[in-house]
């Protein structure tokens, strides 16, 4: 049985934000371009305020991937995520 690469390169997502209107435009940003390009990823949405100071961001949304902070404060574009996940 072959193993498939993308298994081993599943990618954690968490999206940082307390659920205002910039905060759900990039979740959804974000799952269409993990679904639109099949890639292996878990989507997270972190709205605990506790949870997101211990990444410490003070500006949402905030889109963190394995761990690391990527981009704050701002939506970026399906490209920039595209880019960021590649």
């Amino acid at each position: 049985m072959a193993i498939n690469k993308t298994n081993i390169m599943s990618k954690t997502i968490k999206i940082l934000g307390t659920g205002c209107p910039k905060c759900q435009t990039m979740t959804s940003l974000v799952k269409d371009v993990v679904t639109e390009n099949n890639i292996d990823a878990t989507i997270e949405k972190v709205e605990d305020i506790m949870e997101i100071m211990k990444f410490n961001v003070m500006t949402t949304p905030a889109l963190v991937i394995d761990d690391v902070i990527t981009i704050k404060g701002r939506i970026p574009s399906k490209d920039e995520v595209l880019k960021l996940l590649n």
